[in-house]
């Protein structure tokens, strides 16, 4: 819990950095917060940073799904995507930030499932697994908890994730895309700037 909490606690400095004085961390080197000691930090891991408001509407959501950067790297860079480049919201001004709770998720490896697409259904585990399908020159990801939060079986949850992508709801049943599942470690503020839990939506039940 102690490592979650850091986890939410430096995505929190890099919006404030980025909401409150203009600066991107990543622009002049990262802060210390981001690149402590802690070796959980330096683990070559992705991560995905939400937003959410009071009333739990989605307020951004940006990740990176590949082990490509530190940990601590890829939630900076994680939160200042989801405050000020997610193309759906606009950028959160400073007047919001008292008003919004952070997620993060810090995620497995993506692992390619290998099995015939009518057997896909049988080897996604709904509230353990996330899903990314990539084809046909795009992508789409969903997270663990998105299956909980909406209370979705595996064949909905593979073709949601097809949609994300911009694909047709049936692609995963084509074998001409390529799913792969990975889990997350998934800690939240319960109140903004509050006290950080584990949500256990990523867990097997």
């Amino acid at each position: 819990m102690e490592q979650g909490a850091h986890l939410v606690s430096t995505a929190r400095k890099a919006i404030d950095a980025v909401v409150l004085e203009g600066r991107d961390p990543d622009e002049s080197g990262l802060p210390t917060w981001s690149v402590g000691s802690d070796g959980f930090l330096k683990e070559l891991r992705g991560a995905f940073v939400t937003l959410n408001k009071l009333d739990g509407e989605l307020r951004g959501c940006i990740g990176i799904p590949y082990p490509v950067r530190p940990l601590g790297e890829a939630v900076v860079q994680a939160a200042v995507g989801a405050a000020t480049h997610d193309p759906r919201f606009p950028g959160v001004e400073a007047s919001e930030l008292d008003s919004i709770t952070v997620e993060v998720s810090a995620l497995t490896k993506p692992e390619t499932i290998e099995c015939k697409s009518l057997e896909l259904p049988k080897h996604v585990r709904v509230g353990t697994d996330g899903l990314i399908v990539s084809g046909q020159g795009t992508s789409g990801l969903l997270l663990p908890q998105v299956a909980t939060e909406m209370g979705l079986d595996a064949e909905t949850f593979l073709s949601l994730t097809c949609q994300k992508a911009g694909l047709p709801a049936d692609a995963w049943l084509t074998g001409k895309v390529r799913v792969l599942r990975f889990q997350a470690e998934v800690f939240a503020e319960a109140t903004p700037r509050g006290v950080v839990g584990e949500l256990r939506a990523h867990k097997q039940p």
